[in-house]
């Protein structure tokens, strides 16, 4: 479903949403009539929607983005499993695809569960080596406080910040989404309403993967909007 040449006809099929939602068409509709025109599958229906955004959207979201330089001594508010999920993707040879507003995103979805994997420390401590590197003064992990284990995700990451001696905290939040879009100081997420919603953001999943995990499949389904008009 995702393999080389199945990408140009993805790439074509974001194209096409994209160009219905900068035109106000309902997202359910528009994916449907994309994905019944490309004659895709469920996962690959799936892959577009995440990759696709409205031209407004992706001008918004490039204009409220900050450059790596930007993080040094700034505090970051990290929209904690989004990163992580992407991370792990990563590093277990998942999908991560890249969309049109050049964010990285995963494939996967807890729908209020989440189970710790072998590549979650790993994912853990390369988020907070990216940091370093940036030269981020503090970080805040925000959790969904209704997603089945997220307090043990939490002690694990502050564990691992004593350990490594990293100025962190992590909170449970019933509605993280809707702090994270309060804050001045950069949110660190992938996800679509925190980005349309924040005053600053951060791509830091983009960052990690491309600096750390080099063997990382990536699938570059927004490509085709960010080189043409749409």
């Amino acid at each position: 479903m995702f393999g080389k040449s199945q990408v140009p006809k993805l790439q074509q099929a974001v194209k096409d949403l994209s160009w219905l939602l900068s035109r106000g068409y309902a997202e359910k509709s528009s994916l449907k009539l994309v994905g019944d025109r490309y004659r895709l599958q469920s996962r690959q229906r799936l892959a577009v929607a995440r990759s696709s955004c409205s031209r407004q959207a992706a001008s918004r979201r490039q204009l409220h983005a900050l450059p790596e330089e930007a993080i040094k001594g700034n505090t970051l508010f990290i929209d904690g499993f989004n990163l992580l999920i992407t991370v792990e993707s990563a590093l277990s040879g998942g999908y991560i695809l890249e969309g049109v507003d050049g964010c990285f995103r995963d494939m996967a979805s807890i729908h209020g569960s989440y189970k710790r994997v072998m590549e979650t420390e790993e994912a853990i401590l390369l988020s907070g080596k990216a940091l370093e590197e940036l030269q981020a003064r503090r970080a805040i992990w925000y959790l969904d406080r209704p997603v089945s284990n997220s307090g043990r995700l939490k002690l694990m990451i502050l564990e691992i910040a004593e350990r490594c001696n990293w100025d962190w905290d992590a909170t449970l939040y019933y509605n993280p989404d809707n702090h994270l879009t309060k804050q001045k100081a950069p949110a660190v997420s992938s996800d679509s309403a925190i980005l349309d919603g924040a005053a600053q953001w951060f791509n830091l999943a983009r960052y990690v993967v491309n600096r750390h995990v080099p063997d990382a499949l990536i699938l570059p389904l927004g490509q085709l909007v960010r080189t043409s008009a749409f």
